[in-house]
């Protein structure tokens, strides 16, 4: 048995509804079973249909309108109601014993940037229910043209892995907006954060924050923590080479069962193939 599952990350806007359908797409396109589970209770109806919906518990609407909340208090709300329904959790995807569950998040990120209550669920997940987890992070290409928020957004990616503390990708995705303003020699730098970029920091804003520009870049580079990979999630290559990586991390090769072949899939020509020819009755052996 193995249970496998990723819990995609980010922002709002970063693409990671795109990204979950993508990776759905191409598992099920390569013979594997995968289904998406849906944990943003705020989550528009997409191309495909969620086999797990948070929705059906709680949504973001409802809480809004009977507790009288705005969006980031009433997400944190069904969070936190989740939480204590874990039960209900546990009976959705109780069944699915040998499969690949990819978990669609909120892009409220202080859900897993300094609020515990994501962690809390991926212990819950892999401590009680045997899941391999990854953590799939993303943050959009277009961030690489203003270098202030592209460093944000590594600084988000980076206390994400330290608060949830799983193994963890970063993504840089929706690289088709950027592919005729940024060189590919130039997007080397945004893969594997560069030092050096801090020049470009320091020339838009004012002096009296080099020195902070400074630290924070040095943060960066000292954990040495986050490198992204590129993702165009219009093109399968790319999306097959992000799940290549998660495959990696949760070991899901090493955990399938062997199967046994059935008589039906065995071709007679290729079975007379396979075995060794007789020699003929009364003949000479030398």
């Amino acid at each position: 048995m193995s249970r496998v599952g990723v819990l995609v990350l980010g922002p709002a806007g970063v693409g990671k509804s795109t990204f979950c359908a993508s990776l759905l797409n191409h598992i099920q396109s390569i013979g594997r079973r995968a289904h998406l589970v849906n944990l943003d209770p705020a989550a528009e109806p997409g191309e495909y249909e969620f086999t797990v919906d948070i929705r059906d518990l709680i949504s973001l609407e409802d809480v809004m309108e009977e507790m009288s909340f705005g969006p980031n208090g009433g997400l944190l709300y069904c969070f936190e109601f989740l939480m204590s329904h874990l039960d209900w959790l546990d009976e959705e995807i109780g069944d699915y014993e040998d499969e690949f569950l990819i978990f669609d998040c909120p892009g409220q990120i202080e859900l897993y940037t300094h609020i515990p209550v994501l962690p809390a669920l991926a212990k819950h997940l892999s401590q009680n229910l045997g899941f391999s987890l990854c953590a799939a992070y993303l943050l959009e290409a277009p961030f690489v043209i203003d270098k202030p928020k592209y460093f944000s957004g590594v600084m988000s990616a980076m206390s994400a892995m330290i608060l949830l503390e799983l193994p963890h990708i970063n993504i840089l995705s929706k690289l088709d907006l950027i592919k005729d303003d940024v060189s590919r020699r130039e997007l080397k730098q945004f893969l594997n954060p560069d030092p050096t970029l801090l020049s470009g920091i320091n020339s838009s804003t004012n002096p009296k924050f080099y020195n902070l520009n400074q630290a924070l870049v040095q943060l960066i580079d000292d954990f040495g923590m986050v490198q992204f990979l590129p993702l165009d999630s219009t093109a399968p290559e790319s999306v097959g080479n992000i799940l290549s990586y998660i495959d990696d991390i949760t070991q899901w090769a090493e955990a399938q069962e062997p199967k046994e072949p059935k008589e039906e899939d065995i071709d007679e020509d290729e079975l007379h193939q396979m075995l060794p020819e007789q020699p003929a009755a009364g003949g000479n052996a030398e």
